[in-house]
């Protein structure tokens, strides 16, 4: 990638794809939203079109491909493109939404639950399978965005479960890696140091908690949920379990050491100014 481009969106007929590092606490939304703003000053165009291809979630960092102009038609393509990520899971514990936008819930049984436990039953977990997403998810119930229904239910004091709310996918699960594992992690290493006061999405309170925790790399098809992931295999050791951190690593046939920064992406565009 060059360090800038042309102020012309004609001398690009398929438009650009940029793979970006999401910042973490970052949408997916914020970040499109921020290049578009610097595409759209850049080529001089108010009505550009531009958009990602494979949302993250908010807590999670990698790449995120970012599609400008005529590469906003890739979108479908490139969402359907194997994915990487290097995933933490925690044991003993678990959380609303499968990962940290939630309290933590401490204190579930670990008798069951170690690395030789864990590497027994990744392999259950290849291949093709059934998956229920999690109820904090933008799967789509009657029309209704998932975490739409849940936030409802949830001022409502209902912590209903995903499980009969949400119908299963068929997803694909075609390589599954303990990369490492602790028998007590501090989660305060887990998570980036950050400002509890400030506006963006919000984080669990981890201080003082310790757990078991895998490190994983994960490569999987499209729709697959690492959460979810997390979830399943909590329970599959008789406890439960939560994603305490998550990087997508590879996308749309990019990989991580390929992609830009955000300053580096706006730095394409003159540096959003």
């Amino acid at each position: 990638m060059t360090r800038s481009i042309s102020t012309d969106i004609a001398d690009y007929p398929e438009g650009l794809v940029l793979p970006v590092d999401k910042p973490w606490r970052w949408t997916s939304a914020d970040l499109v939203r921020k290049i578009k703003f610097a595409a759209k000053r850049h080529f001089g165009k108010k009505n550009l079109k531009v958009g990602h291809a494979g949302t993250l979630d908010p807590l999670a960092t990698g790449i995120l491909l970012v599609c400008v102009g005529p590469a906003t038609r890739r979108a479908e393509e490139l969402q359907a493109s194997v994915k990487e990520y290097v995933a933490g899971v925690s044991f003993g514990a678990v959380t609303a939404s499968y990962d940290l936008e939630k309290e933590v819930e401490t204190g579930l049984p670990l008798g069951g639950v170690s690395e030789a436990a864990l590497r027994a039953v990744l392999p259950s977990f290849l291949g093709e399978q059934e998956q229920v997403a999690p109820l904090f998810s933008a799967k789509s119930v009657d029309g209704v965005r998932a975490y739409e229904m849940a936030r409802r239910l949830w001022r409502q004091g209902v912590r209903a479960d995903a499980e009969g709310i949400i119908r299963a996918s068929r997803i694909n699960i075609y390589e599954l890696e303990l990369l490492s594992w602790s028998d007590s992690m501090p989660l305060s290493e887990i998570v980036p140091p950050f400002d509890a006061q400030d506006r963006k999405i919000k984080v669990a309170d981890v201080s003082g908690i310790s757990l078991p925790t895998a490190m994983l790399r994960v490569s999987c098809s499209k729709g697959t949920y690492i959460r979810a992931l997390a979830r399943d295999l909590g329970e599959a050791l008789g406890s439960g379990a939560f994603l305490s951190s998550l990087r997508r690593t590879r996308n749309g046939g990019f990989g991580i050491d390929e992609a830009l920064s955000l300053d580096e992406a706006l730095s394409l565009f003159g540096g959003g100014r």
